[in-house]
């Protein structure tokens, strides 16, 4: 199979059908072999009815539906998890992007060779204020922190090898750094490509002003994983021994000064009277609590065991 199509969606009733007809469009005058995964991430509309609908005219639809919402992250994991195409596709079902991108999209991967190629809404229908604005901010901050250098990080409409979505774990909200995650596996040949931005036809987007702040905290978290995710003992164990040995070293001057005052008939106070008394006490019970969070981290990493991070209601039979 060619192409694995994959659609996380909630609450996009309106717009599933339009967008079917659009992307078997692009299918049949390319003659791809293909597939179209919906995953109804928990709607509370006829979302679910449509997908089951489409199943029946058509056996390269397939869908998801998740018990509840569980978020864009997890409906991707399941997707790709069940992909069976030699590129797989993501996009939108809100009809925001453009599946006439797919034959150049599936170009990209098939015949120049890369991993993973980006959607870039160079031309965007969203509020400036609102959505424009901190989307640049966030992409700014985001091609900083992890070194791939893509001007839309958040565009949905992306195209991958099938062994780069098999071997990465997309969890949480990590969604938005699919490319990071990606990168960090080993899979270094990313690009991007500019994209048409279709303006919103039915409903009303599903993220708010926090996905921002969210997704700053999601860069901190991959930063930080890539890093010292398999080894914390580099991070804490070396924080803790160096905080641990200079609260050692104050507490021994201590004394030090203490045992030359009281040698030579000076006069003296109280240990327990000098501030840094208690500030190399504080630092030595802190270098020991971070060092065992290095230890205890060790532990957790070598014996965590894989869950299921969400719940599937059904499925649909040619699935």
């Amino acid at each position: 199979m060619q192409i694995s199509v994959v659609i996380p969606l909630l609450n996009e009733e309106q717009s599933l059908t339009e967008l079917y007809n659009w992307i078997a469009k692009v299918m049949r005058s390319n003659s791809f072999s293909h597939e179209i995964i919906f995953i109804d991430d928990g709607s509370t509309d006829d979302s679910w009815k449509t997908i089951e609908a489409l199943t029946q005219n058509d056996k390269a639809v397939k869908g998801i539906k998740f018990n509840r919402n569980y978020g864009k992250s997890q409906a991707l994991h399941a997707g790709f998890l069940r992909a069976k195409g030699d590129v797989i596709i993501t996009m939108d079902a809100d009809l925001q992007d453009n599946p006439e991108e797919i034959p150049e999209l599936y170009k990209m991967i098939t015949e120049e060779g890369y991993d993973l190629v980006s959607g870039w809404k160079k031309k965007r229908y969203d509020s400036v204020v609102s959505k424009n604005i901190p989307s640049k901010i966030f992409n700014a901050a985001a091609r900083k922190t992890s070194g791939v250098k893509l001007h839309d990080f958040n565009c949905g409409l992306k195209a991958y090898k099938q062994a780069v979505v098999k071997n990465i774990d997309v969890y949480g909200e990590m969604h938005r750094y699919i490319p990071v995650l990606a990168k960090n596996s080993g899979f270094t040949k990313i690009t991007e490509k500019e994209v048409q931005h279709q303006a919103r036809k039915y409903g009303k987007t599903k993220f708010g002003a926090e996905r921002f702040i969210n997704g700053f905290l999601d860069l901190i978290s991959i930063w930080f994983l890539s890093k010292f995710g398999r080894r914390p003992m580099h991070l804490f164990g070396a924080l803790g021994v160096l905080m641990f040995i200079f609260g050692f070293i104050s507490a021994g001057w201590i004394g030090i000064s203490k045992l030359y005052k009281l040698y030579h008939g000076l006069p003296n106070v109280l240990v327990t009277s000098n501030p840094w008394f208690y500030i190399a006490l504080a630092v030595m019970i802190i270098g020991s609590q971070l060092f065992l969070a290095g230890f205890l981290g060790e532990l957790i990493l070598r014996s965590k065991r894989e869950k299921e991070r969400y719940l599937i209601n059904k499925t649909t039979p040619n699935l």
